[in-house]
């Protein structure tokens, strides 16, 4: 995961396209937008979109009169037949087009010109070419009608004009941009929301005692703060004082408050419930979890998944063939019309480029994966990429790290066997004492599992250590000796009666540890990394999508498999290094096997890259977070199963939008070329060309958005 926030601007259908100032994107034409979510959260309004509701007041001021006036010989008694001459409401048609065409489409014209220029032809291209025929024309016609023929006049005798049209058109297409801008801006309320997270300022210790308020940018790593019980905590870092719950769900999605004491790691943002806490700062501005978080979203909304160079590819061709198809269209019916066959040429060459813009075959795709990687980052799941959403939904086998990824990574203790003739509480009590002088792990847990149970722990004398057999050492004046079987059986030790239960506990994917107190055997513990809980649900639920499931572990075959049978896994594969993991990968994929893997630590990153999808815990390391194209936030294995459900609604999403797109346009386009005039005596006014054209885009913009009430 990058630590760097990145900033300059980017077309949102062709990330590739970049700018380190505002512009327009050569391909399409849409303007750039910023990169860097700081930005996108300071731009309280987009100055593109705010231009264009600017236009569309006024185009709709103009148009609707222009358009009432054309529609005159429709209204009953025809009153403005009696107020002026045709000729004169033409002008009057042609003073309220023109502000129009001339000023309110200038951001279409230019970039329709531009498009032809660059011979990158786009949805502006037909736009300002069907608006600049109709209100051309019509100029023409006003100006100079003398030089129409009979073929371009009505019955009676007048040479039609469509200034409406070029207006109406106009006026459509603006409020198609400001809806699809509207829209746009919704999908970066994840971006917002996540950033308005953190607190605009820190309290930093400025001495023993005193406090200063400052800015949250000022804060620099290994800066001493508070935090109030209530408060926010403002950067990532260590608790050095203090003990407390922290509420971390608006950055991991997990309810449960999580308890913090010193030592404990602390995530910017997350609220300090009931105590008060004194951190060290580790991590700050770009460095922090959230605004990590924050960026990861923003480049994942800016890629583009596989799917999208479909439409790329029938774009470059579409713009092309609409345009030979309106020219044909006008010299079919310039060729073999009736009565004024020339206008209605015009007319319907003008409704096919109109209907065919292609806006919403290029919004389709990304405005489905902006959608859904907000509505991921919501709930925990960050997709780096698009990719990795479609990729996801395809999967059919996971591989699972075992240690912090199916269990928690921490070992507990699990079980006190004591001989009957020993208290439990007192063989914890004689062992914690001897442990608490090791540094070894497991040492730890019975150490922490003795506090936890209220052991009043001893001290322990006379401490010594043997590598790989245990260690031994005085306590209330007797002798402690504590490791495996051997190493008691070596120093002449017999444990008997307590083989059955040993080998129980190892099934059980327990590690066992043998006690003996002067010079006998008095019992053993047994340290287990626990399952986490939401494990066996998430298990389920991977089973019942059909997902071949394998645990990959540098554990014991014997402890493997017992966790494998617990949580019915479908295989296993143990005692493996980190090279190791890379070629179980490899295997599985010989095999014909799309895989996800799932891990968390150092050793599964090269995995994870290995992977078709790598899947990291947002509770693991740095590394295996840089290498995966999924990371879940709160490190809980439904994750995995939340974004397999969210990648499949969005694929079937962009499925739904390239289809709608492909059959608008397969019906659209022969209807307003007039395939149904012959039969049925129906042509397609350009006027409802553009309120077609505008819908299409509303459509697929609406669908997308729908993305973001998905249950996952």
């Amino acid at each position: 995961m990058s630590n760097s926030i990145k900033h300059g601007y980017a077309c949102p259908c062709h990330p590739q396209i970049n700018s380190n100032k505002p512009d327009q994107c050569p391909e399409c034409g849409m303007a750039l937008e910023p990169i860097s979510p700081t930005t996108v959260v300071q731009d309280e309004k987009n100055p593109e979109l705010m231009d264009m509701e600017w236009r569309f007041i006024v185009s709709a001021t103009l148009t609707i009169p222009l358009f009432i006036i054309a529609m005159g010989d429709l209204i009953p008694g025809q009153p403005l037949e009696y107020i002026a001459s045709t000729r004169t409401w033409n002008w009057t048609e042609l003073l309220l087009a023109t502000p129009v065409v001339l000023w309110v489409a200038a951001p279409f014209t230019m970039k329709g010109w531009q498009s032809i220029a660059t011979r990158k032809l786009n949805m502006f291209t037909l736009i300002s070419l069907g608006v600049g025929v109709a209100y051309g024309y019509s100029l023409v016609a006003i100006t100079y009608p003398s030089i129409f023929p009979v073929s371009f006049r009505g019955d009676n005798g007048n040479v039609s004009v469509y200034f409406e049209a070029s207006a109406v058109i106009v006026t459509l297409a603006l409020l198609g941009q400001v809806l699809e801008l509207r829209a746009r801006s919704q999908t970066g309320q994840a971006i917002k929301a996540l950033l308005g997270l953190a607190p605009k300022t820190a309290r930093r210790l400025k001495n023993e005692s005193n406090y200063e308020d400052i800015p949250l940018e000022h804060v620099n790593r290994g800066d001493l703060l508070g935090i109030k019980p209530g408060e926010k905590i403002p950067v990532d870092g260590l608790v050095i004082e203090g003990e407390s719950t922290v509420n971390e769900s608006m950055v991991t999605g997990e309810s449960l408050s999580v308890r913090k004491e010193i030592g404990d790691q602390v995530i910017g943002s997350t609220v300090n419930e009931n105590g008060v806490l004194v951190i060290r700062a580790e991590r700050v501005g770009s460095e922090t979890l959230l605004a990590q978080i924050v960026q990861m979203v923003v480049n994942a909304q800016r890629s583009r998944a596989p799917i999208q160079r479909l439409a790329d590819i029938v774009t470059g061709y579409f713009v092309p063939v609409v345009i030979m198809i309106a020219i044909a269209t006008f010299i079919l019916w310039a060729t073999f019309g009736q009565e004024s066959r020339m206008a209605f040429a015009l007319i319907n060459a003008v409704s096919v480029l109109i209907i065919a813009c292609p806006c919403a075959l290029g919004l389709a795709t990304p405005m489905s994966i902006m959608v859904a990687t907000g509505r991921g980052a919501t709930d925990g799941l960050l997709f780096k990429n698009a990719e990795s959403i479609e990729t996801l939904q395809n999967v059919d086998t996971i591989v699972i790290d075992k240690t912090g990824t199916l269990t928690e990574g921490k070992s507990k203790l699990a079980t006190i066997l004591p001989t009957s003739d020993l208290a439990p509480e007192y063989l914890l009590r004689l062992t914690a004492a001897v442990e608490q002088k090791s540094e070894h792990p497991l040492a730890t847990a019975i150490v922490q599992g003795a506090l936890e149970r209220g052991s009043k722990i001893p001290e322990a004398t006379s401490f010594e250590s043997i590598p790989g057999k245990g260690v031994t050492g005085r306590v209330d004046h007797h002798d402690v000796v504590i490791g495996n079987r051997r190493f008691l059986e070596d120093i002449g030790i017999t444990i008997k009666d307590f083989t059955n239960q040993s080998k129980t506990l190892r099934s059980e994917g327990q590690t066992v540890v043998f006690v003996a107190i002067d010079g006998e055997f008095k019992g053993l513990l047994g340290i287990a990394d626990q399952v986490k809980e939401t494990t066996p649900d998430a298990i389920r639920k991977l089973h019942s999508d059909g997902l071949h499931l394998v645990m990959l572990t540098g554990d014991n075959q014997a402890t493997a498999e017992a966790i494998a049978k617990k949580l019915e896994l479908d295989e296993v594969i143990a005692d493996v290094l980190p090279d190791q993991k890379v070629r179980s990968i490899e295997r599985l994929q010989a095999e014909g096997r799309l895989v996800a893997m799932a891990g968390d630590g150092i050793n599964d990153a090269p995995a994870l890259a290995q992977a078709d999808v790598g899947i990291a815990m947002g509770t693991g390391t740095e590394v295996a977070m840089e290498s995966a194209g999924i990371t879940l936030v709160n490190g809980d294995l439904l994750g995995i199963a939340h974004a397999r459900r969210l990648s499949q609604a969005t694929m079937w999403n962009i499925k739904q939008n390239l289809f709608f797109a492909f059959f608008y346009n397969a019906i659209g386009i022969p209807v307003a070329a007039g395939i149904l005039y012959p039969v049925f005596g129906f042509l397609l006014n350009p006027m409802i060309a553009a309120i077609a054209m505008c819908f299409s885009s509303v459509s697929v913009v609406g669908n997308a958005l729908r993305l973001r009430a998905v249950q996952l």
